[in-house]
């Protein structure tokens, strides 16, 4: 796989222009990967799921719950007040300029 540009402050990666937010770089490795372990496992539940809307929902809530686990979605990791540009274009967030030197 190939490896995503992160940003400088490492705060986030770019697919197709998005940021995506990282995990919480201070999490012990240990609970890292237990999180990780139960991402994957979710996310194949999701796929597992399709047609079953209460499974569906409950494989939706895990992928949920690991991601904020991770620190990739909730409150934000970082304690300097910086906004979350989760999810947001690079190019309409501080992040421009540097998206643009990528290319």
């Amino acid at each position: 796989m190939t490896e995503h540009p992160r940003t400088p402050d490492g705060r986030y990666f770019l697919v197709k222009g998005r940021l995506w937010r990282l995990s919480d770089p201070r999490l012990p490795e240990e609970e890292r990967q237990r999180l990780v372990r139960g991402l994957m496992a979710a996310r194949r539940a999701v796929r597992a799921a399709k047609g079953d809307p209460e499974r569906l929902a409950a494989a939706r809530r895990a992928v949920d719950a690991a991601k904020r686990g991770l620190g990739e979605r909730g409150p934000v990791w970082w304690e300097d007040g910086a906004p979350d540009y989760n999810r947001h274009m690079a190019a309409n967030t501080p992040y421009a300029a540097w998206a643009r030197a990528l290319h």
